[in-house]
């Protein structure tokens, strides 16, 4: 079963991908991930960065079988640099 997400892009990735949201159906992130390439294409390299976290609803993830539901907020988040 597929439910409506958002799905934001922050920091860099908002910038490396032009846009900083999405609407999106999806059910779990593995499933997101697959739209999201066929949505992005090229540009999905920006998000499968080793050191990229994913956050569901503010709390991060890192089972991608998560399964999601509607209204859920899933957001990638880049590597924190600093100096």
């Amino acid at each position: 079963m597929t439910a409506a997400v958002t799905v934001r892009f922050f920091a860099s990735l908002r910038e490396d991908l032009g846009r900083e949201e999405l609407e999106l159906a999806a059910g779990s992130v593995a499933d997101l991930l697959e739209v999201l390439r066929a949505e992005l294409g090229a540009g999905m390299s920006a998000i499968e960065q080793e050191n990229v976290r994913i956050a569901v609803n503010q709390d991060l993830v890192d089972d991608l079988n998560q399964p999601l539901r509607a209204g859920d907020e899933v957001a990638f988040l880049p590597p924190v640099t600093g100096g």
